[in-house]
């Protein structure tokens, strides 16, 4: 399921909810893509270091462990820069899976 999320200024992007299998397979390039500077450093440093300590067989156990969680990071720090639930379906999916509480009403 995706995510339809829009601020006040009426920009609207959409976010897969759930697995990010985009980031399973190419690690830090799709937080690149979208613009998630932060968190493009964050997994490149994250593999780096532990690529560094397992002589590069490890560098892709970060790469999984962020794919279970960076859609959510993601929805997470665009509802923090003023983007809202576009509808109430997607209000409804992001409350069930405790992305969002309650209170954050659909634009």
């Amino acid at each position: 399921m995706k995510a339809r999320l829009r601020n006040d200024a009426g920009v609207a992007k959409e976010v897969k909810i759930g697995f990010s299998w985009t980031t399973f397979f190419f690690g830090f390039f799709p937080a690149l893509i979208r613009g998630d500077l932060k968190w493009a450093a964050i997994m490149f440093i994250t593999a780096a270091i532990v690529g560094a300590f397992t002589f590069g067989f490890g560098a892709w156990i970060p790469g999984i462990i962020f794919s279970f969680v960076y859609n959510k990071i993601f929805i997470k720090e665009l509802l923090e820069k003023g983007y809202r639930p576009a509808d109430d379906q997607t209000q409804t999916e992001l409350v069930s899976r405790g992305i969002v509480s309650l209170v954050t009403k659909a634009v």
